[in-house]
């Protein structure tokens, strides 16, 4: 249940999909969320805490990627589900 919690909050979604294509630093993250470095942190410890991230140290950068496939299709069927809320022919069926 505490996923969905995590999942609750826009910058958390945004980093999730970000991090589908691979890990990026926290700086990456900040520039693809428009987010400060310091609030991504503060997102990404959360993630971390909630098992959806992890953070791979390579000097004094770190790196952060998804734990797992389920987090990326949590976050898809969420945002399919609720184009059809607001959209009777969705972009997803076409």
């Amino acid at each position: 249940m505490e996923v969905f919690r995590l999942l609750a909050e826009a910058t958390r979604i945004r980093i999730v999909l970000a991090l589908r294509d691979g890990e990026l630093s926290v700086n990456g993250l900040a520039e693809h969320v428009e987010r400060s470095p310091a609030a991504v942190s503060q997102h990404l410890a959360k993630l971390r805490w909630g098992k959806l991230v992890r953070v791979r140290q390579d000097g004094n950068k770190a790196f952060y990627r998804l734990t797992d496939e389920h987090a990326i299709r949590l976050v898809i069927e969420a945002t399919r589900k609720a184009e059809h809320a607001i959209d009777e022919h969705p972009g997803h069926h076409a």
